[in-house]
């Protein structure tokens, strides 16, 4: 592997339940979200919902199989509540033991941990700097940089923090023609990524990496924090859900996709930052009901395939997500990588 690289699993779904990862509390009671499932099972049963799944869903034996598949590195989903200070007085649970405990089973396994601050700016549930936003789904800019001064201080000089990155999903507001689309404004964003490399920088000094998601926005931030200015910035490019508009029922079609993401990095590597995959899966856009199981199985790999020689030259790629109750055979890693041998991830 090459030096400093991280190849790895996203823990998602874990201290944050998801519906797609872990169906079946939302198939039991009708709901779509988190949000959704409070209301339906009320605050004492819903904090025990959480609780048991956090203790069962990701064990120190899930650490233990990950560094055995050859992966080096975890990136874990962090919600803003993750202090007892920001869950009180919220029907949420925090969750910073469940990290801690994390960090520690990563430590002892040398595995590296990034920690994503799961805040989403110009998204409905992302960074509201207007008054009389949701406070149990939307929280200000000002408090994100509150929760990552923590996160960073907590865990500055351990030697499994390897970074943080200081949003997950973003939507930044571009042109496309005569038109602004919905979003953050991109002056905005950008402000809000140079505050936050500050009070990451502030408490914990120089060698954690600070990570920027690109947004889908791959050219949005051409020589923006310079690494003349800027130390150990990265951005992040979320790969994980191909494009519709490529016919991918056979190979050449899903060798088109692999050049598509392929040219969707270098144009993102092209502002001068180097940039990393924080999600990236084996699902392939929409394809002829006619095709058989082994038929998709077959261009899944392939496209998995290509998809690690491009991404290997990254300094890091996260795969989308390492376990799914159902094991979804395109999103978890126990059966999408099964199959790959621990050189290939390398």
């Amino acid at each position: 592997m090459a030096h400093g690289a991280l190849r790895g699993v996203n823990l998602t779904g874990w201290l944050t339940l998801e519906p797609w990862v872990t169906p079946e509390p939302f198939a039991r009671t009708g709901c779509v979200d988190e949000a959704q499932l409070i209301k339906a099972l009320g605050v004492e049963d819903y904090h025990n919902l959480v609780k048991a799944h956090r203790s069962s869903f990701i064990q120190s034996s899930d650490f233990v199989s990950i560094a055995a598949r050859g992966f080096n590195a975890v990136r874990i989903s962090v919600p803003w509540y993750v202090f007892d200070e920001e869950a009180a007085g919220t029907p949420y649970v925090s969750c910073i033991t469940e990290l801690d405990r994390a960090l520690e089973w990563a430590e002892e396994l040398g595995l590296h941990v990034i920690f994503v601050l799961a805040v989403n700016p110009g998204l409905p549930d992302g960074l509201n700097d207007q008054p009389g936003g949701a406070p149990r789904t939307r929280i200000s800019g000002e408090k994100s940089l509150s929760i990552l001064h923590k996160l960073a201080l907590h865990y500055a000089h351990r030697s499994g923090f390897y970074g943080i990155e200081v949003a997950d999903e973003v939507k930044p507001r571009v042109r496309r023609g005569f038109k602004l689309t919905d979003g953050i404004p991109g002056h905005s964003l950008r402000n809000y990524y140079r505050r936050a490399y500050e009070t990451i920088r502030s408490v914990a000094g120089e060698e954690p990496v600070v990570i920027l998601p690109d947004g889908g926005w791959p050219q949005g931030f051409r020589r923006f924090m310079s690494q003349q200015a800027y130390q150990n910035v990265w951005l992040d490019a979320h790969l994980d859900k191909p494009c519709e508009g490529i016919d991918c029922s056979g190979p050449r079609g899903v060798q088109q996709l692999i050049d598509k993401n392929e040219a969707y990095l270098k144009t993102s590597a092209s502002g001068g930052l180097p940039v990393m995959v924080g999600k990236w899966s084996a699902s392939l856009p929409s394809i002829d009901g006619a095709m058989t199981a082994e038929g998709r199985i077959a261009l899944e790999r392939i496209y998995t395939s290509g998809q690690l020689k491009v991404y290997n030259t990254c300094p890091a790629w996260f795969f989308q997500t390492w376990k799914t109750s159902a094991f979804l055979a395109a999103w978890d890693a126990r059966v999408a990588l099964a199959t790959f041998e621990r050189g290939m991830l390398e």
